[in-house]
C-alpha cells in the first residue's frame, strides 16, 4: 500500500507490504528497500472486469509466495543495472 504526500501521487510518503504489513523505508520520498508493486486492470471474461487493483509485497513475501508456484517463475540475469 503506498501514500503519497500529495494528491498527484509524485512524492511518496510511506508504502507498507500489504501481506505482512511491514513498513517499508522511505526517504526523502524514495523507497530504500525491494519491494514488488503490482498495479492489474481486469478486463474481459474476469470477474472484476472494469477494476484496478494494485498492491505491494515485501522482498521476503514476495519469496514466500513466488515459493509455492507449481512452475517457477522466469528469472533472467541483467548485464546492465542502468539505462
Amino acid at each position: 500500500m503506498r501514500t503519497y504526500l500529495n494528491k498527484k501521487e509524485t512524492k511518496l510518503a510511506a508504502v507498507t507490504c500489504n501481506c505482512c504489513k511491514k513498513d517499508l523505508l522511505v526517504e526523502n520520498g524514495i523507497l530504500k528497500e525491494e519491494c514488488i508493486h503490482i498495479s492489474h486492470d481486469f478486463g474481459y471474461f474476469s470477474k472484476r472486469d472494469g477494476e484496478t487493483q494494485s498492491f505491494d509485497l515485501c522482498e521476503e513475501c514476495y519469496e514466500k509466495m513466488t515459493e509455492t508456484f507449481q512452475i517457477p517463475a522466469e528469472t533472467k540475469e541483467r548485464k546492465e543495472l542502468l539505462c
